[in-house]
């Protein structure tokens, strides 16, 4: 892999404006900016359309900016594309579904000056026990494991990642990250959109969260916690005891039936209040979570839609 002083990704004030039928302008990324390391790995965190898949698009060479300046190991994304140092897994984009597993992966392994080979990338992948399978008799998961090995051919020095586990079922996710922390480990700068929290939690070095195009956060994910504070009490509530919105400390309540979840600054003060003079039981403390980060620093559900794309 290339040595070279300059960072693997570097975003810098790109914006991306498309027009629409309605004739009012649609700004699908706004303003980002953010750098890779070279061997980082960075999760783009937001709800659909929040704008990851543009910017995932940007650095790939498929939109030039509206504005702004994206770069892939100091040059324009495209040439670096070219040269195979990229690869990429998208939403979008089908396989032939009559080739098998195998024939999919040597067709696109001709395509490269050199590649680690057909059977390593089929067994990085996950994927070598149904190397004689039609691509048309695998499931979603497997074709999204069929699309990593054509990712991997080329052992490229950034993968980028758009929705990865995307129809797999937990088993299957747990595979591919396996597969993809073991990537990482030979130094592969890695950059996946997700809206998967555990994703972005056990496997991201760094968040870089997004809302309505925008990057309204980056950091690690203790980081980003720890600029929202405070913990989270969870318990079963007697409506008889009035409104939990007035005990002490509370400054955010979530209902779920009789259970209900508050954030507050002294959940240590809250539990002992709701265990000796309120009818409370059942009571969990917990840190506050990615998703209480993102909502706080965003407003924004996990599960939302907005224009941006």
């Amino acid at each position: 892999m290339n040595t070279t002083a300059a960072p693997a990704v570097v975003l810098d004030g790109v914006s991306k404006r498309f027009a629409s039928r309605g004739g009012k302008p649609v700004d699908a990324v706004a303003d980002a900016t953010f750098t890779l390391r070279r061997g980082e790995i960075a999760a783009l965190l937001g709800p659909n359309g929040a704008g990851k898949t543009t910017t995932l698009d940007i650095l790939l060479g498929q939109y030039a900016p509206t504005s702004g300046t994206a770069e892939l190991f100091g040059e324009a994304p495209g040439r670096s594309v070219k040269a195979g140092r990229v690869a990429a897994l998208l939403q979008t984009g089908g396989l032939l579904p009559d080739y098998t597993v195998r024939e999919t992966v040597s067709l696109i392994s001709s395509l490269y000056p050199s590649t680690i080979g057909v059977d390593d990338a089929m067994e990085r992948a996950g994927i070598a026990e149904i190397a004689g399978r039609r691509i048309g008799k695998c499931s979603g998961g497997q074709q999204q494991r069929v699309k990593f090995a054509l990712a991997l051919l080329p052992d490229p020095d950034l993968i980028v990642l758009d929705e990865p586990t995307t129809g797999m079922d937990v088993s299957a996710r747990r595979e591919f990250w396996t597969a993809m922390h073991e990537q990482a480990s030979h130094g592969t700068t890695v950059l996946f959109a997700t809206h998967y929290l555990d994703e972005a939690e056990s496997f991201a070095e760094r968040v870089i969260l997004m809302s309505r195009g925008r990057v309204v956060a980056d950091g690690a994910t203790h980081e980003l916690r720890e600029r929202v504070g405070g913990r989270r009490v969870s318990f079963v509530w007697d409506p008889a005891d009035g409104d939990v919105r007035a005990l002490p400390g509370v400054t955010d309540v979530q209902e779920t039936g009789s259970r209900l979840s508050v954030r507050t600054e002294d959940s240590d003060g809250l539990a002992r209040h709701l265990l000796t003079r309120t009818r409370a039981h059942d009571l969990e403390v917990r840190s506050t979570s990615l998703e209480d980060a993102f909502f706080q620093l965003t407003g924004d559900s996990l599960t939302s839609e907005s224009e941006a794309i």
